[in-house]
């Protein structure tokens, strides 16, 4: 019995068919049946991202291009100091400058609205999975071996067994005998409850180190309000599936290491994106040796849960007004420097920037990472960088506060020039470790070779240059700021970025330049 629901398909007439190039007409069969709603839903959000996509492209194809017109065809005039000053810019770039340049051309490629969002969508899955994995860890940790490993249950287990028996001079005191399971479910002033450990936040961290395999560890924190402790853990992996949680800073209470707060403790109000936390690395047994080298461990949170930060935070919080004042009027001081030099490093980032990384560890022969006022005003003098003796002076006040003379020239470098945000400083560490497979802390240039693809830079897409001819000029201007030529370390990889995002307004743009040629 046949369907009268099911459509009829017409009978194909090969007569009709013609042979000819001149018949571009669609012959569309009749009584098809109609489109689900599910596909026009489909069709309908895969045509709102497109004309999403190609709008936010021709936006940002429109602004370059009237800033290129208006820079072309800008009036010459003697007043126009700002105009004659860019000209003399541009003109005065080196061959270096202009293939640096070059990797600017991935912000270019139209933005894939869609590509990017499930690749966002699972990074963030996986992070909140590792964060879970970490704070059940942690909780683990400490409600399991709080009360059996308090001091104090031993005293208030003597103290119940002696008020109920009288001491026998032949029985060995409860301390030094076998207990049971149950004599350990005593309440200590020492123990911790599920409650108490729940009013934490939770952020995540990097090490500032010049070696790469302690600046890509993967840290996450605790901060606990019930006591005002904290407690950092490493969360390591091992090929696709092993992971392993362990402490990395012990839960306890801790204080400010370095400036205006030194030997103030750590409050609610200290943590947030971009804040450093100084410890003494004495006292941390699990610290790796290439940590314990330095004397003090500098952390930079990197992400923050602003939710239960909020949620915690109250009115009767403690307020340094002094040193709140101190502090802005510290960060003044580096941004007057960085506008100053802000002009200056246009277009030149790269080249100035490793140059000064590449330049800073020659002169540290000694390897501490510490040099002088004299080397810091002789590096920027060597690169033409011009900063009053004013601004220089009271930068050097600031970071000199051990008052030993040296600073360490990383710092150095970030205070006067600036330093990219977390949210790009992320993805830079998300291709260094992609390179660093066997977590070395340095990559060789053939892996950096063999990884590197230029095959959706918008010049080879348009002929203009060739696949090799991006990949070399990459290599070249990469090399040049190595101390080896055979290898990147992870200081001088992010220099380079370093050097390329002071160009790049657009978070966007430059996280496009690090996705499409390594693929991450």
């Amino acid at each position: 019995m046949q369907d009268s629901c099911l459509p009829v398909v017409p009978r194909l007439d090969l007569r009709s068919l013609v042979d000819s190039d001149d018949e571009e007409e669609d012959i569309i069969p009749e009584n098809l049946p109609a489109p689900t709603g599910k596909y026009k839903l489909k069709y309908q959000q895969y045509e709102t991202e497109m004309k999403e996509g190609y709008k936010q492209y021709s936006q940002r194809n429109a602004e370059k291009t009237k800033s290129n017109i208006t820079h072309q065809h800008s009036p010459r005039n003697k007043t126009d100091d700002k105009c004659i000053q860019r000209e003399e810019a541009i003109a005065d770039l080196t061959t270096l400058d202009r293939k640096a340049l070059l990797q600017q051309g991935y912000a270019d490629n139209p933005y894939d609205a869609q590509r990017s969002t499930r690749k966002s969508d699972a990074e963030m899955v996986a992070a909140e999975k590792k964060k879970q994995t970490v704070a059940e860890q942690v909780m683990t940790d400490y409600l399991s071996r709080a009360v059996i490993s308090d001091p104090g249950q031993n005293l208030t287990t003597e103290k119940q067994g002696s008020a109920c028996r009288l001491p026998v001079s032949n029985i060995a005191p409860l301390r030094l005998r076998k207990r049971t399971l149950h004599e350990t479910k005593i309440r200590t002033h020492s123990t911790l409850t599920e409650y108490m450990l729940s009013n934490k936040v939770q952020f995540d961290g990097r090490i500032i180190s010049r070696n790469g395999r302690d600046a890509c560890r993967e840290l996450i924190g605790f901060f606990f309000t019930h006591d005002q402790s904290l407690t950092v853990y490493e969360y390591r992996r091992f090929g696709k599936n092993r992971t392993n949680v362990l402490p990395f800073i012990q839960k306890n209470i801790y204080s400010h290491q370095r400036g205006r707060r030194k030997g103030k403790q750590y409050q609610l109000g200290d943590f947030y994106v971009g804040a450093n936390l100084t410890f003494l690395n004495s006292g941390h047994v699990r610290l790796p040796e290439s940590i314990k080298e330095n004397t003090l461990l500098i952390l930079r949170i990197t992400n923050i849960d602003g939710i239960a930060l909020d949620s915690l935070r109250t009115d009767s919080m403690e307020h340094e007004d002094g040193i709140n004042r101190q502090e802005a009027n510290d960060r003044l001081v580096f941004k007057a420097i960085q506008d100053e030099l802000k002009e200056q490093l246009h277009k030149r980032g790269v080249r100035i920037f490793t140059g000064l990384g590449k330049y800073f560890r020659q002169l540290d022969k000694e390897g501490s990472g510490l040099l002088d006022k004299a080397d810091f005003k002789q590096a920027l003098n060597v690169f033409h960088l011009e900063v009053s003796e004013k601004n220089f002076e009271s930068s050097w006040l600031i970071l000199n506060d051990s008052g030993n003379g040296k600073v360490d020239y990383g710092e150095f470098k970030r205070a006067i020039i600036g330093e990219m945000n977390e949210y790009r400083k992320s993805f830079v560490r998300k291709a260094f470790m992609k390179l660093d497979f066997n977590k070395m802390g340095s990559v060789s240039i053939i892996d950096i070779r063999k990884c590197y693809c230029a095959k959706k830079h918008p010049q080879v897409i348009s002929g203009h240059f060739t696949e090799e001819q991006i990949k070399s000029s990459f290599l070249e201007t990469l090399k040049d700021a190595c101390n080896k030529s055979d290898e990147v370390s992870y200081d001088e990889f992010e220099d380079y970025y370093e050097g390329l995002s002071i160009g790049i307004v657009n978070d966007e743009d430059f996280v496009n330049i690090l996705r499409t040629p390594w693929g991450i």
